[in-house]
C-alpha cells in the first residue's frame, strides 16, 4: 500500500493540486487503480494521469515495498506441497505485474485474476468465480486470504473457506464488518494449520 499511496499521491497532487491523505486513498479502493483515477480526478486528462501513476509506482517500488522473506517462503512452501496458487485482486494487471517483478513472484501462481479483468470488483465474487472456473477447482477444496472486508464479503460469497489475516505491514482492515471463517495474525499459524488439516484433495489456495 505505501507505493499505491505515493503514486496516487503525487498524481492527485500534479493534476488536480489536491493533496490526499492514505485514508482518503483507501476509501477509493475497490475498483483497479486506472479506474479509481477515471472516476476521483477532476483533471479530464486521465490517460496522462494513469501514466503518471505507473511512473511513480515503478519508480518508488524497490524503496516502499521490501521482500519479505516471510511472506516467500510461505508461497515457496505451499507450492512444494502441491497447493495451486492464485491472485484475485483488484489492481490493475499492470501495477500487479510491476510487484511480481520487483518481488521476483512471477512465476509462483497457477491463476491471477487483476481489476482489468472483472466486470464487477470485490466483494462481489466474480474475481474468485472466475479463479475457480480457470483452476478447475470446487469451492469446498479452497481457502481464500485477505486482509480487507471486501475480500472477506467476496469469500464468503463464493462460499469458499475465508480467513482473515494481518500478518502484512500494512494489512488494510483492523476490524473486519463481517468476520471470517478464521482469523490469523501470522504465518506460522497458517502453516501449522495446514499441516495438520490441508484442503481436501483439490489444493486450491
Amino acid at each position: 500500500m505505501p507505493v499505491c499511496f505515493y503514486a496516487f499521491q503525487s498524481v492527485f497532487k500534479d493534476f488536480d493540486n489536491k493533496e490526499v491523505t492514505p485514508n482518503e486513498i483507501k476509501a477509493m479502493f475497490g475498483p483497479s487503480e486506472t479506474e479509481i483515477i477515471r472516476e476521483n480526478l477532476m483533471d479530464s486528462n486521465h490517460d496522462k494521469a494513469i501514466e503518471l501513476y505507473y511512473e511513480k509506482y515503478s519508480e518508488k517500488h524497490q524503496e516502499l515495498v521490501p521482500k519479505n522473506e516471510e511472506i516467500n517462503d510461505l508461497l515457496l512452501f505451499l507450492k512444494r506441497e502441491g497447493y495451486k496458487l492464485g491472485i484475485v485482486t483488484g489492481k490493475a494487471c499492470r501495477s500487479l505485474f510491476i510487484s511480481l517483478d520487483c518481488l521476483n513472484m512471477k512465476n509462483l501462481f497457477d491463476v491471477i485474476i487483476t481489476g482489468d479483468d472483472v466486470s464487477t470488483p470485490k466483494p462481489h465474487p466474480e474475481g474468485l468465480e472466475k479463479a475457480l472456473a480457470q483452476l478447475n477447482i470446487d469451492n469446498t477444496d479452497t481457502i481464500f486470504l485477505g486482509d480487507s472486508d471486501a475480500d472477506i464479503l467476496a469469500g464468503k460469497q463464493a462460499n469458499i473457506h475465508t480467513i482473515g489475516v494481518q500478518w502484512l505491514p500494512n494489512y488494510q482492515t483492523l476490524e473486519f464488518g463481517v468476520q471470517p471463517d478464521q482469523m490469523l495474525s501470522n504465518i506460522n499459524e497458517f502453516v501449522q494449520a495446514l499441516k495438520i488439516t490441508g484442503v481436501n484433495n483439490g489444493k486450491g489456495m
